[in-house]
């Protein structure tokens, strides 16, 4: 999209909140910062969500009901029995269906007013500039190391903000990638860390930094607060803590290298 095309939808959409979504949204369009102008940044933008799993049904939900305009699920999964202690959009009757028609059916139930495009697709390097064209923002709702680093490439190659998070029983880690701006993955993970076939993870966990996921790109959206660029949370659900490590770009990465 050209940057007039641009200019013309932000200026049509200044003016497009109808008197029902200024009532849906009273209570962060309240929030300093927000305003009705942060509303129509949100409903101005295209999200996609890839994994929509304990990570994704959280966070799209999320989004969804913060008035996100266009969410884009990514998941070629169906939903089973082990899967419903965390992926809370799905129940007994969406055993055996594709993840993503389900989280849609939820996800229009709670705001029908959401665009929501499904692709029932696996991320390779292949798909990916296919499956993520056009989106503002990534949100990571992966299970596996080789998908992610597919991701993080081309969101580096694109320009395109990405919210990486991963879970594990009671930890947890979130970071913010925007190119060029700070590290990414490859610059935190130099080597792809070990993938094991079947993670242990607490339901709760997962909705905790998929909470944090859905902050980090309301904040990038509407312009409100300092993200995690450069900075790692790390979450320990069982002592409780929560600690935040700087990190830095490498000049040698392979994917945003700057030497």
């Amino acid at each position: 999209m050209s940057l007039i095309s641009k200019l013309v939808r932000g200026m049509v959409n200044q003016m497009s909140l109808s008197r029902l979504e200024l009532e849906r949204y009273n209570r962060q369009i309240m929030i300093d910062g927000w305003g009705p102008e942060g509303q129509r940044k949100l409903k101005d933008s295209k999200v996609a969500v890839v994994g929509i799993g304990g990570l994704g049904c959280v966070s799209s939900i999320f989004l969804a009901a913060a008035g996100v305009g266009k969410i884009r699920l990514v998941d070629k999964d169906k939903s089973c029995l082990t899967d419903l202690n965390r992926q809370i959009l799905y129940s007994v009757n969406d055993i055996g269906r594709l993840k993503i028609e389900a989280a849609k059916e939820k996800i229009h139930d709670l705001n029908p007013e959401i665009d929501v495009e499904t692709v029932p697709e696996e991320i390779t390097e292949d798909t990916a500039p296919r499956v993520l064209r056009d989106v503002d923002i990534v949100v990571d709702g992966l299970d596996n190391w080789k998908t992610r680093f597919i991701v993080n490439d081309y969101c580096v190659k694109q320009n395109v903000p990405f919210i990486h998070a991963g879970v594990s029983e009671f930890y947890g880690q979130i970071t913010t990638i925007v190119p060029r701006k700070g590290p990414c993955l490859r610059c935190i993970f130099p080597k792809q860390p070990a993938e094991t076939q079947t993670v242990a993870v607490f339901g709760a966990t997962a909705a905790v930094l998929a909470s944090l996921q859905v902050m980090e790109v309301i904040k990038l959206i509407i312009g409100k607060g300092k993200p995690l660029i450069g900075r790692i949370l790390f979450i320990d659900g069982e002592e409780m803590t929560f600690e935040t490590v700087q990190a830095q770009r490498n000049p040698k990465c392979p994917a945003c290298g700057f030497s």
